[in-house]
Parts: structure tokens; C-alpha cells; sequence
């Protein structure tokens, strides 16, 4: 598959996995308004491609990524209007999540992650991040309001961890080892060095699985987050029973039985009759 150019943004292919790659390394992968309209098309053309089992989503340089490019909105005179309006309408489209991404996305933490940083660990499927890694969320210190990402982010941090960075803003920083302990990631990679070939066989794993279950497993579970107990059940049994009649549950137990690595299908699980996709947090 051909993809775009990109200024502010890389993308690499090895193997079933793609990678999308901050490139603003001068800049701290700080986000302006290009690489905001980049990303809203990287995610869509990696979720496109039929080679691309899993996403892999990473930091050029010493940062995986320091929020709002705030030397921009301060200077170049229609920054922060851009973003205001988006905010406002509520269409944002720079995370995998933005842009209802069912493949499976790993957020690979390299260095400094910091104030808006936290979109894409809020909404990443899996994060790792290397044993220096740090985070903190200046906002409030520079008289901004936190609350897109922490709101994410109390979905899988208890609520005071995630209150207590959003109040102490950039005078205090939390370590790798620490956000693994309050579930902000899942696994710490040591040494640095090797982050990119961790998340790598990470991916491959899962790219093992059969991509219309893994799509449907994702909707049931972004969907759970998103209604009560009981209608997220049913939304998840829906999803659970598209899968009826897919090649993908008959060559599953047909390669286990035969000993041998199952040869997965392209074509996506149905929809859930009545529903063009779970409900996201665009409205």
C-alpha cells in the first residue's frame, strides 16, 4: 500500500506490524496543527492496509511526545483558534481512537511524555514504555485545564494517581516503574535501548491472532467503558456472535487440530445488526 507523504510523522513496516512514528524530534514531538491533520490520516491509512496486523505507536529522539506545539499557538496567529474550534465541536481526530482504529494498537513510551502526550495513552490498547521514561502533565502550571486525557486515563489509573498529577502539574514527574505500578502501562522495557525490539515481538504475538475477532474483541471492550454493565454485555454478546459463520472460526480449531499456524482471513467480522460501530466518545 502507497502512503501519504509526511512531514511530521513517519511510517515503517516490518512485517504484520506498522509503525507510526513521531518526528518532531527538535521539537519534543510537540503537536502543531499539520502534524494534528497528519496523524488524522496516518491512522486511517494504517487501519486500511491489509498488511498491517497491528499498529505500533512510537517517538523519535529523547520525547514520545510533549502535547500542544504552544511556541506555535503563541506565535503564528490562528494556532490556538484551529484547536479552540476543534475542541469545541468536539472533533478531534488524532488518536487511534478518534479515528474508531479496530486494529490493535500498542503506544510505545520513549523518554518525556508529557501534558497532551497522555490522548494516546488513554486511548492505546496496550502501552509499554522504556525504563527512563517519564510523565508529568504541566497544564494547570502554565494555566491550562486538564481534562480530555486524565479523563481517559481514570478509566485504567485509580483516581487520586491521576488527580494528583493533574494538580501537581510539572513539579513532580512519575517513573516507569511507577506507572506500571498504577496501571498507566503495562510493562516497563529495560535496557531503553530495546523498546522498539520489545514492542516489536509484542506485535507479532498478537498479529498471530485472527484480525476480525481481535476488531470485534476491541469494539466489545472500548464499547464497555462507554454504557452500564448490562447493555455493554449485550453489545459484547453481539459482537461475540458476529463472528458466527466468519472462515476465522473454522480455520482457528481447524489449525490447532492439525498442528499448524492458522491462515487467518482479510474479511472483518459484521457489524452488530442495527449498529455502524459501537459507540465512541465522538458524538
Amino acid at each position: 500500500m502507497k502512503y501519504s507523504a509526511f512531514d511530521c510523522l513517519r511510517i515503517e513496516h516490518q512485517g504484520p506490524v506498522g509503525w507510526l512514528i513521531n518526528n518532531r524530534p527538535e521539537q519534543l514531538n510537540a503537536m502543531s496543527a499539520h502534524m494534528r491533520d497528519e496523524f488524522a490520516i496516518a491512522w486511517r491509512e494504517l487501519d486500511a492496509d491489509p498488511d498491517v496486523r497491528v499498529i505500533v505507536h512510537t517517538g523519535e529522539g529523547r520525547a514520545f511526545q510533549t502535547g500542544v506545539d504552544v511556541t506555535e499557538i503563541a506565535t503564528d496567529g490562528q494556532g490556538m483558534e484551529r484547536y479552540r474550534d476543534s475542541v469545541e465541536r468536539w472533533d478531534l481526530h488524532f488518536t487511534a481512537w478518534h479515528q474508531q482504529v479496530w486494529k490493535p494498537v500498542i503506544t510505545a513510551v520513549n523518554g518525556i511524555c508529557a501534558g497532551g502526550g497522555f490522548h494516546w495513552i488513554a486511548d492505546a490498547d496496550i502501552v509499554i514504555a522504556a525504563s527512563d521514561a517519564q510523565f508529568f502533565d504541566p497544564h494547570v502550571s502554565v494555566g491550562q485545564v486538564v481534562a480530555i486525557e486524565a479523563i481517559g486515563l481514570i478509566r485504567k489509573m485509580p483516581f487520586e494517581a491521576v488527580m494528583r498529577m493533574a494538580m501537581v502539574g510539572r513539579h513532580e514527574r512519575i517513573s516507569a516503574p511507577r506507572a506500571l505500578e498504577l496501571g498507566m502501562i503495562s510493562q516497563v522495557v529495560d535496557p531503553p535501548d530495546n523498546l522498539r525490539a520489545e514492542a516489536q515481538a509484542l506485535a507479532e504475538t498478537i498479529s498471530k491472532n485472527s484480525p476480525a475477532a481481535m476488531a470485534a474483541t476491541k469494539r466489545a471492550l472500548w464499547n464497555a467503558l462507554e454504557v452500564g454493565l448490562t447493555d455493554a454485555c449485550r453489545a459484547g454478546a453481539e459482537e461475540l456472535a458476529s463472528m458466527w459463520g466468519h472462515p476465522d472460526q473454522e480455520e482457528g480449531p481447524q489449525a490447532f487440530a492439525e498442528k499448524r499456524d492458522p491462515v487467518w482471513s482479510i474479511r472483518h467480522a459484521a457489524l452488530p445488526a442495527g449498529s455502524n460501530s459501537p459507540r465512541s466518545r465522538k458524538t
